[in-house]
């Protein structure tokens, strides 16, 4: 059996002389582990990343020194350590935004009964750095801080893409698209519907298309660095139809949002509507 090879991708980072290929390649490592996949093995790590299997052994190895990876209980096989739960804590202290939103996010949250959800950009994803649901509700949350929504199919993802200039967001559609690949068809037509959605209205919908039987609504949020988040609340279709996700918590979650901003010195990026009378 033929070693596994890296990825093109891999190839022209360690073309690039302005980053280290190594670290790069360590940092890929600890990406494949998701909620879904806590625990991987040699052999997964390999192919997840197109590494070759001796690097992963050294990867993996070093990582574990450093308490970035820790052994599972099955042999061979790891999970993150605690030098990454460390790491994160530390980011997510840094983030002051999360302080001011989250009594606006739990306020909303409490009045009409729905989780209420704040997210950045990492890779191809949108990850949560704030959760808020009613303490009334009894059902088990479906997404808390480190969950994790695909860019292309979530309410989240459209709205960080729409707030994105259109250079930028060319580039990361194009990614977007070649790595979903025969599967694009489906997804790029909705996605582009809920970005341009998103510029005229302020605010995107995705309906059944990130977990099925699930809607939700989205508005991006720039930070006083340009950093773009999005505000995100839904549920189940059968409670949170498209007409109340537009009518009932759309307006509530753009007012948020626009008091985030004031309160962070960002601000809500402006419809079309809103460019052309400017």
């Amino acid at each position: 059996m033929q070693a596994s090879q890296p990825e093109p991708a891999a190839e022209a980072a360690e073309a690039r002389s302005d980053t280290v290929s190594a670290l790069e390649r360590g940092i890929s490592v600890l990406r494949c582990f998701s909620q879904d996949k806590p625990v991987l093995g040699y052999a997964d790590i390999a192919k997840m990343t197109g590494i070759p299997r001796p690097t992963v052994n050294r990867l993996v190895a070093t990582l574990a020194a450093t308490g970035m990876l820790k052994p599972a209980a099955s042999s061979d096989r790891f999970t993150l350590g605690p030098a990454v739960i460390s790491l994160a804590r530390v980011f997510l202290v840094s983030l002051d935004v999360r302080a001011v939103a989250r009594p606006k996010m739990m306020a909303m949250a409490e009045d009409l009964g729905c989780s209420v959800y704040l997210a950045v950009r990492d890779g191809m994803e949108m990850v949560l750095i704030e959760a808020c649901r009613p303490n009334s509700s009894i059902l088990s949350p479906r997404l808390d801080v480190g969950s994790r929504a695909p860019l292309p199919t979530s309410a989240l993802g459209r709205a960080y893409l729409a707030a994105l200039d259109d250079g930028k967001r060319a580039q990361l559609v194009d990614s977007l698209r070649l790595m979903r690949g025969p599967e694009w068809d489906r997804v790029g037509p909705g996605m582009q519907r809920a970005i341009d959605e998103a510029q005229r209205l302020g605010y995107c919908l995705s309906l059944g298309e990130f977990h099925h039987e699930i809607n939700s609504v989205s508005v991006p949020l720039v930070g006083p660095g340009d950093e773009i988040m999005a505000l995100n609340c839904g549920g189940a279709a059968f409670m949170f139809t498209e007409q109340r996700l537009r009518e009932e918590f759309a307006p509530r979650l753009m007012a948020i949002a626009r008091d985030i901003a004031h309160d962070i010195g960002g601000h809500v990026p402006a419809t079309r509507a809103q460019q052309a009378t400017a």
